[in-house]
């Protein structure tokens, strides 16, 4: 198991994010950890003003839901490498949104923009625990065995 560390962040009305550090295409972001996100998700924006050309991005022709809306636009984005701390995966494909809302939010009280965040995907393909008395995401290096639904 990898041990990633990460922060809480309070926000507003007694809420809070987890929010770690991840790196891609050989820089250093930060990442919302969400265990309600069913899949790791990117901001576009951030993406395009980082250097990765538009072009990399492929239409899905689909519409995704969530974020107060449920006519997004959303591409897929296969990235070389994603690196948290000592954890890493190749080759992995995620969804690619406009978050420019969550970082606007973010930016109303205070707190630096994300470049996304990780989604159950990933937690649960890789065995997931957070612990929040110590403040560290573990992660398997290797993919655990799913339980499928029957």
């Amino acid at each position: 198991m990898y041990k990633i560390p990460f922060e809480v962040i309070s926000l507003q009305a007694d809420g809070f994010h987890i929010i770690t550090q991840a790196q891609l295409y050989n820089k250093t972001f930060k990442l919302v950890i969400d265990t309600g996100a069913s899949k790791t998700v990117l901001d576009k924006d951030t993406l395009l003003h980082s250097g990765i050309a538009e072009d990399n991005f492929e239409n899905t022709d689909i519409l995704s839901t969530g974020l107060g809306t449920n006519s997004m636009e959303s591409f897929m984005l296969t990235l070389p490498s994603l690196q948290m701390g000592e954890w890493s995966v190749k080759n992995f494909t995620v969804a690619v949104l406009d978050l420019s809302s969550i970082n606007y939010a973010y930016g109303q009280i205070g707190l630096d923009p994300v470049i996304g965040v990780l989604g159950g995907d990933i937690l649960k393909a890789y065995g997931g625990i957070i612990d929040y008395k110590k403040n560290i995401l573990q992660l398997n290096q290797r993919k655990v065995g799913l339980n499928k639904r029957r």
